[in-house]
């Protein structure tokens, strides 16, 4: 992503700073903010009536999108396809776009130019007209028409500016290198040649427009639906008050600990991260609590705003949502959603018992207090006046596991369940009314434009992929380049994913390191969810990774601390990203494949080897240590990392590991003993 990009989206995020100034104490969060999200359009500058068409369209947006999860459609038109609504959805997201988004981004709009206009109306009116002929059209695929060029060439332009106005230039470039590689890739020489879609007024852009593998393909149904679903679900639960009432929890059970200001800020933006499915808004929306209270602790700038950007990064990866992942993920697979959970479950506690435990160390070395009591409250009056917020979870969860119904289905009738259950209970006296209803409905229309326009572009992407085969190339390419040793093809996916998912949402890092760099893996013979598990650990961190970093830099905006700086820490606090997907491809017990034993055994190794390391990398364990012992803790940690049925003697290893470690820690136990009556 170009600075120029990184700038605009961290410009997003300065309203939030001027929030979290109000942060003195935790008393001063309001959850009943009725303040209009819906971005620049939003400004006093813009007319009302440019405002009120924008909430107008973000409603009408989000209850097409219920009906089509709901599949209230087919009440009224029994034979209608999915991908009629996909369009409608898709043409009133590239309407709002160009009302909302100014041609410049960061900037704030005011009356919106007439060629706005042109182009909001030529993307509905195009999107419109291609949903009433879809059917006729369709069945008509391999004749071109006139009419499917038309469509085509007006929408896909408008779908690369809807992208660089809500994104940036990033994914508009590696969308564009795409378009060049399906013209000419009959003249890329190697195994990466591929079947050229040319003339492209009778193959590429028909095809693109038409075929439910392409534009109206899985990213888009997926987003369009079970994503939005849970956009829904989060925004009833920020309008209710549940989202304070979770943060109240964490500050409830983590405030006294030692380092309890960045466990709050773990144990809360990783719960909000698995919801929102970007790191980065969810950095600007909890950071503006966490970070503050991690400062005023006594934690570093680029310390605290680490712990921010490791934690939100992290609910990416964090079951049941994973930022939307999950479902995707099951459905490239053609599994179940819940085996796709299951096998979520350890490689997440791992990562956030990692972050744990440098909160912890990170708070005893430089001797950071606690939450001040004033500012924690008590847990059992927070039970007391919210615990209900739990139940729409338990119908989610009941609904997926026990009625096995579709993750559409499940997050639509927990979000109902929030509405219900706020009504009857009620949270600190207050009820929501039809006026905050509304709101989520529109809020969630609105916020849903970026990742529908994304899942555009990931739809584009996929059918270039699969016409011209350039998925079955790179995998080629990849499979020869690791001539067949896997730590080498381990190493070169990981740099590709890493560079893929720069700057980007986690929905799209996915489509497109699943697209592009999981076949590689599957073909040399990983287990297709290892696989896939591995690709999306390496894309979400590229949003921690330098040079990029977007969500560490936006972290480092609200801890005014350096850009840079934050990044690195972000690496440094978040390390298990790197090392976890490497060991579950090489032991799918960390995947929850095998024995009861096997498991048990693999995790109970990994959190000493993960807690060794944390303390290596830090340099402070039971006390501060020498050059040395840092060593012996490292190589102890790394040999407990490594499940034991990873490679032949990986259990003496194993074993050689745990006796090192017991020794080194029973040395430092020692020695520490032996200085604390000095010290008095």
């Amino acid at each position: 992503m170009s600075s120029l990009a990184i700038q605009a989206e961290i410009a997003l995020v300065d309203c939030a700073i001027l929030r979290s100034n109000r942060y003195k104490s935790l008393a001063d969060n309001s959850p009943d903010s009725s303040k209009d999200q819906t971005g620049v359009a939003d400004a006093p500058s813009a007319p009302w009536y440019w405002r009120y068409a924008i909430a107008v369209f973000g409603v009408v947006l989000c209850l097409i999108a219920i009906s089509l999860s709901a599949r209230f459609h087919l009440l009224i038109i029994s034979d209608m396809f999915t991908e009629q609504g996909l369009a409608v959805l898709l043409g009133i997201a590239l309407g709002i776009v160009y009302l909302k988004f100014p041609f410049n981004r960061g900037d704030l709009r005011g009356a919106v130019p007439w060629y706005d206009m042109v182009l909001a109306l030529l993307g509905m009116g195009a999107m419109f007209y291609l949903s009433f002929r879809y059917q006729h059209l369709q069945e008509n695929e391999f004749y071109t028409r006139p009419e499917q060029f038309a469509i085509g060439i007006i929408v896909i332009p408008l779908v690369f500016e809807a992208l660089r106005r809500t994104t940036g230039w990033s994914l508009v470039v590696i969308l564009a290198a795409f378009f060049l590689y399906a013209v000419f890739a009959d003249f890329v020489p190697g195994n990466l040649q591929g079947l050229p879609l040319v003339p492209i007024h009778q193959k590429l852009i028909p095809f693109l427009v038409l075929d439910n593998t392409a534009l109206f393909g899985v990213p888009m149904t997926i987003i369009c639906t079970i994503v939005i679903m849970f956009i829904f679900m989060g925004q009833l639960l920020l309008k209710s008050g549940g989202s304070q009432w979770f943060t109240d929890i964490a500050i409830s059970l983590m405030g006294r600990s030692r380092g309890g200001s960045a466990k709050i800020a773990v144990v809360a933006s990783g719960l909000f991260g698995s919801i929102s499915g970007t790191a980065v808004s969810n950095v600007a929306s909890t950071g503006v609590i966490t970070i503050p209270l991690m400062r005023q602790a006594g934690y570093e700038r680029k310390v605290a705003g680490a712990f921010e950007a490791v934690a939100s990064t992290g609910g990416q990866i964090m079951p049941p949502i994973m930022g939307a992942a999950a479902f995707l993920m099951a459905e490239f697979l053609e599994i179940a959603y819940t085996e796709v959970v299951i096998a979520a479950i350890i490689p997440a506690f791992l990562y956030y018992i990692s972050v744990f435990f440098y909160a912890d160390l990170e708070a005893a070395r430089n001797n950071i207090a606690p939450v001040p009591e004033d500012q924690i409250p008590q847990f059992f009056t927070v039970i007391k006046e919210g615990w209900f917020f739990t139940l729409p979870f338990v119908v989610l969860i009941y609904a997926l596991f026990n009625l096995n119904k579709s993750p559409e289905e499940s997050a639509l009738w927990a979000a109902v369940s929030i509405v219900i259950v706020n009504w009857v209970f009620g949270y600190k006296g207050r009820r929501m009314t039809a006026r905050d209803i509304y709101a989520a409905v529109k809020d969630t229309g609105v916020a849903a434009v970026d990742i529908i326009v994304i899942g555009a572009m990931a739809g584009l992407i996929v059918g270039i992929v699969t016409a011209t085969g350039l998925g079955n190339g790179l995998t080629i390419v990849l499979v020869t380049l690791g001539e067949g040793n896997l730590w080498l093809l381990l190493l070169l996916t990981a740099l590709i994913c890493i560079i893929l998912g720069m700057g980007m949402p986690t929905t799209a890092i996915y489509l497109l390191v699943a697209t592009l760099a999981a076949p590689p893996l599957i073909k040399l013979g990983i287990d297709p969810l290892a696989a896939h598990l591995f690709v999306l650990y390496f894309g979400i961190v590229s949003l921690i990774t330098p040079p990029v970093a977007i969500a560490a830099f936006v972290a480092a905006k609200l801890a005014d601390a350096k850009p840079m700086e934050t990044a690195v820490a972000s690496v440094r606090i978040g390390w298990t990203a790197l090392i976890i997907p490497v060991l579950f491809v090489l032991s799918p017990s960390l995947i929850m494949k095998g024995s009861v034993l096997e498991v048990v055994v693999a995790v109970v190794t990994a959190i000493a080897g993960v807690w060794l390391v944390t303390a290596a990398l830090m340099g402070f364990g039971l006390r501060k240590m020498n050059s040395i012992t840092r060593l012996g803790f490292l190589v102890a940690g790394l040999a407990l990392l490594l499940p034991a049925g990873a490679f032949q003697g990986g259990e003496i290893v194993d074993i050689a590991g745990a006796v090192v470690a017991v020794l080194l820690v029973g040395r430092e136990y020692l020695v520490r003993s032996r200085e604390a009556p000095a010290l008095r």
